[in-house]
């Protein structure tokens, strides 16, 4: 990836130099392209050899272009040069750079300074190319006076939005048109929730407290008084006033996104039949049990319930076989969870409707969900996993609402059954530890988790043996604690059921073994790298041949993937290198290595094949970056958008410039020296720490098989330095080069010294049988798409923060100048829930020396930068 983009002044810039479009009467214009220059004492790149292969999306680079140096923004005082050497007089130089629109901001106050100062009615002339008289000084308050009141009148249209443009009301109205007609059944039931709500007072008082409560409330009490009706009426009731709004967030959350999903009339279904099954079933259910005597049945069944919330998690249950896999089992988990720790320990009449409820729901949603339905298959070890770690949150649930909300279970009263605070406390740590490990598949975690588990079976069947004599003798043995003590044993026995059949998936390495399996594999740097020559790779794979990262094996040794682990996530580099067919099943192979040893894995910076083959595995990704590719077959900087960039070689040849291409180790200690000097004089004011992971520096620019070009004035002193690392096709040669380093001096550069250095080069290595040359992504920077999704969104913001330090959008932008061919990267996750950690991961890849001080700029940038 690149960096920084630095002015000729050595501020740093937020805005690219615009492309500017050239002066038809310059005589520059009409000159040819140069030659391809001279590489004295560089070492030639590999000839293709298939002109057009090997253009990979992917690549990245670090740069200090500096702003736009060609053209009228980047021309000296004395004017635009002529073909003969001269200049142009300044009036024909101001003339001609108004004429063409390029007067910016930049080169607009050097264009006054070296013209003079002239009065309005020359700067007139002079865009018309027209003779105009001087202006009449007594006639000047009154144009004054007249232009003030045009810029009055004008003002008005100009701060409006342009012609046709909807009005942020007409796009809100039109958004929320879009949801009601998308979800007219939920938008319906919310509506007629309210409305009762109103008509009868219980938006502000209970309806408990109304003398019709029974007739609209359903229950036992209903079902065998014969007030049938009310299963339906009860439905848009609350008991209390509050209960609305759990009501109203209910039907918008579960039986809004069924309906997204699954349409209206499947959405209404299974809502209304999930509220009549869950409610008539518990009222039955509850007029049955109580024939046996049961406490907690008997009084149940004296109770009234109103309310929707039985049938949209009817719905919400329904759904949940829409979703993708792990979310399916995740949401599935977390409703079973609910439904089953508030009947256990609440008990209430609402509590066994909505246990039904999602009873009834997962039992219906594969056949309502059709089509629609996600594909199954054997659970996966990550998802065994997951299983393991909800057995473990419900435990800790347990316990927060045995203290926060005691209730009358079917087991009895859990009032006063709750550890101290210090004991919630110490129990709540411990499950936090083991929750950890059993993510990362910790065999020691699971050990500790089964040696628990255990215990507490042990416990609750002590307990029920106990009980059941207490009741068959009639003897006078008490055991407290029963209503908690026996359903937590029912909980433990599922978690250590799940615990033994899922064992194979708790046996990720630890840290240490992974190392040794690594060095182990055998695979190191000059394996990967004759791999990559061997076979080829993306505009990026280069880099993966770069210090600090780890190699596997794949496809019998026929195939790489390079990653660097971060905060126990593996990052891929790029796209997996080797044989094109082999490529893919790399990519299920590091899949799996990261899903045995519990690490995330990633990959960064993909090409668009890889996200679609790793998108066949299931796969999510998004873009975080564009490549810039230029091709050079038939490349002539002629016309008028080439302006800057002829410019820049036209002043080079002028005033000396040499235009150096070779291997760095191979240059003087002086000119090694100064190119350091140049990095570091850029790192020192770069206000946040150099980054790294895709951005490299000298060190990598030192590499004899990587090309460095140098911009050095007869005096010796290099102005700007571009380093290209070697895209291999097959057959072991170089199809294009990737730009990595790309800095200019500070102080007394050669201005357009970074078009200079692209330009070049673009010459030199078509002459040397290159088919393109990559100027690498920028991160967090792309075109003019839009951001459609929230991550998307989010991304752009990070962007926005990061741009005053490193300036990635200013480079994207700047690139704009070679007519690039854009090419999307991505960053590939197997889903959402990974990407805070990968967030993280990726952090500490690119600034391992960044602390909170360094982040906290992020969120307050200093006026300096």
């Amino acid at each position: 990836m690149t960096a920084t983009m630095e002015n000729a002044d050595g501020t740093r810039s937020t805005q690219a130099p615009q492309e500017q479009a050239s002066q038809p009467q310059a005589p520059e214009v009409q000159q040819q392209a140069p030659e391809a220059p001279a590489r004295p004492g560089g070492r030639a790149p590999g000839r293709q050899p298939e002109q057009g292969a090997g253009t990979g999306a992917g690549g990245s680079g670090r740069s200090d272009p500096g702003r736009s140096d060609s053209g009228p923004s980047g021309s000296r005082t004395d004017g635009p040069r002529r073909p003969d050497g001269g200049t142009q007089a300044p009036e024909a130089a101001k003339t001609a750079r108004r004429s063409t629109g390029q007067q910016g901001s930049d080169s607009a106050k050097p264009a006054r300074k070296d013209t003079g100062q002239q009065g309005p009615g020359s700067a007139k002339s002079a865009r018309k190319g027209t003779e105009q008289p001087a202006p009449d000084p007594k006639a000047a308050p009154k144009q004054a006076t007249e232009k003030k009141a045009t810029e009055k009148k004008a003002a008005p249209a100009e701060a409006g939005p342009p012609e046709g443009t909807p009005s942020r009301l007409a796009r809100t109205r039109r958004g929320a048109l879009a949801v009601v007609t998308r979800t007219p059944f939920t938008c319906g039931a919310v509506a007629a929730v309210l409305l009762v709500a109103l008509a009868t007072g219980t938006l502000w008082s209970a309806a408990e407290d109304h003398s019709w409560y029974p007739q609209v409330a359903y229950g036992t009490p209903s079902l065998t008084s014969g007030r049938l009706w009310t299963f339906v009426t009860g439905a848009f009731f609350a008991s209390d006033p509050w209960q609305y709004a759990l009501i109203v967030v209910g039907l918008v959350l579960l039986v809004g996104w069924t309906e997204w999903h699954l349409g209206t009339a499947r959405a209404a279904l299974v809502c209304c039949a999930g509220q009549l099954a869950a409610t008539l079933g518990a009222a039955a259910a509850l007029l049955a049990l109580r024939q046996t005597g049961w406490d907690w049945a008997v009084g149940l069944s004296h109770d009234l319930d109103t309310g929707f919330s039985a049938g949209a998690l009817a719905a919400g249950a329904a759904a949940s076989a829409a979703l993708r896999a792990p979310w399916r089992s995740r949401l599935r988990a977390a409703l079973l969870a609910f439904a089953v720790i508030w009947l256990l320990y609440s008990g209430t009449l609402s509590d066994v409707e909505h246990f039904l409820a999602v009873l009834l729901g997962l039992a219906v949603g594969r056949q309502l969900a059709g089509e629609r339905a996600a594909g199954t298959g054997p659970p996966s070890r990550r998802e065994w996993r997951l299983g393991a770690v909800t057995g473990l949150v419900v435990v800790a649930v347990v316990q927060i609402v045995v203290w926060l909300a005691p209730g009358y279970g079917p087991l009895g009263d859990t009032h006063g059954l709750s550890d101290s605070h210090l004991g919630l406390v110490v129990n709540l740590v411990v499950i936090a530890v083991l929750v950890n490990g059993l993510r990362r598949g910790s065999r020691l975690a699971w050990r500790w988790t089964v040696g628990l588990a255990v215990l507490n079976v042990l416990a609750g069947l002590l307990a029920a043996v106990v009980l059941i004599l207490q009741v068959s003798t009639d003897a006078d043995v008490e055991v407290t604690g029963l209503p908690v003590l026996l359903p937590s044993a029912v909980i433990w026995t599922m978690e250590l059921a799940l615990l033994i059949g899922a064992r194979d998936a708790f046996r990720a390495p630890s840290r240490r073994h992974r190392r040794r399996a690594a060095a182990k594999a055998g695979l190191d740097r000059e394996q990967a790298t004759a791999l990559l020559k061997r076979y080829g790779g993306s505009n990026l794979s280069w880099m993966t041949t770069w210090r600090d990262n780890s190699y596997l094996s794949a496809a019998d040794g026929r195939a790489y993937v390079a990653y660097r682990t971060h905060a126990r996530v593996a990052v891929a580099l790029g796209d997996p290198v080797g044989r094109p067919e082999d490529r893919t099943e790399a990519l299920a192979e590091f899949a799996g290595m990261c899903d045995a040893s519990g690490v995330v894995p990633c990959l960064f910076s993909a090409s668009e094949a890889t996200a679609v083959a790793a998108g066949a595995m299931g796969w999510q990704h998004v873009q975080v970056a564009e490549d810039t590719v230029i091709p050079l077959e038939g490349l002539e900087f002629r016309g008028k958008s080439w302006q800057d960039v002829r410019t820049a070689l036209n002043r080079a040849k002028k005033e000396g410039m040499e235009y150096r291409l070779g291997a760095l180790a191979d240059e003087s200690p002086r000119v090694v020296a100064q190119v350091r000097a140049i990095s570091e004089e850029w790192v020192s004011d770069m206000g946040l720490p150099e980054m790294g992971f895709t951005l490299g520096g000298v060190e990598e620019a030192l590499d004899p098989d990587v090309l460095v070009g140098l911009a050095i004035d007869p005096e010796g002193r290099v102005h700007g330095v571009t380093s290209w690392m070697p895209v291999y096709g097959e057959g072991g040669r170089p199809a294009g080069w990737t730009l990595d380093v790309m800095r200019r001096r500070k102080q007394g550069a050669f201005r357009p010294v970074v078009e200079f250095l692209i330009a070049s080069t673009c010459l030199a290595v078509r002459e040397e049988g290159a088919s393109f040359l990559s100027l690498s992504g920028a991160p967090l920077a792309r075109g003019a798409t839009t951001a459609d999704s929230t991550l998307e969104r989010f991304l752009d913001q990070l962007g926005a923060a990061l741009e005053p330090y490193y300036g990635f959008r200013s480079l994207h932008s700047f690139k704009a100048k070679f007519k690039p061919v854009h090419e999307p990267m991505h960053l590939v996750y197997r889903d959402e829930a990974d990407l805070p950690r990968i967030g993280v991961a990726l952090t500490r890849a690119y600034m391992p020396q960044a602390g909170l001080r360094d982040f906290g700029k992020l969120l307050v940038p200093s006026g300096g930068h």
